[in-house]
């Protein structure tokens, strides 16, 4: 397999790792800390699939750490295949989960004219809005996964 920047066990991939850990983790934060989030399904859903994202980014970056600092590179087609299907998994709940929220997100501030319920509202943007960061290194990795699998 070739070696490339974002594969598995290269400083590039341990970034996208964090990256993804950092804005889903801080896209939890923002929307767990608003009382009402779980009155809508969407935000719910919202906080289910960041938190899939973040347990998974967190491990796979553990495993990037730890593979940077043992300078090895991760290229087993097996595990390169359990790389694939987990971001490709992650990364389609997380856009989902993101646009579904956004769509209420969107109604509140847009199509309603303005937001009931204060403070909440901010939150609940800034949540949306991690959880696209998020997505955008989980898709790059995921390509990523793609390429390696598809050249080796």
């Amino acid at each position: 397999m070739k070696d490339f920047p974002g594969t598995p066990g290269t400083l590039f991939g341990l970034a996208l790792r964090i990256s993804q850990f950092v804005f889903a983790a801080g896209s939890i934060a923002s929307m767990a800390t608003t009382p009402n989030f779980f009155n809508i399904t969407a935000f719910c859903y919202l906080i289910a699939a960041m938190g899939l994202q973040t347990i998974w980014s967190f491990v796979l970056a553990l495993l990037d750490a730890y593979a940077v600092a043992r300078k090895k590179v991760l290229h087993n087609p097996v595990l390169v295949s359990l790389y694939l299907v987990g971001d490709w998994v992650t990364a389609t709940l997380s856009l989902a989960a993101a646009c579904s929220s956004a769509g209420i997100t969107v109604l509140y501030f847009n199509d309603l004219g303005h937001c009931h319920f204060g403070k909440e509202c901010r939150k609940y943007q800034i949540s949306v809005a991690c959880a696209f960061l998020s997505w955008i290194p989980i898709s790059i990795s995921s390509l990523i996964m793609l390429w390696l699998l598809a050249a080796g």
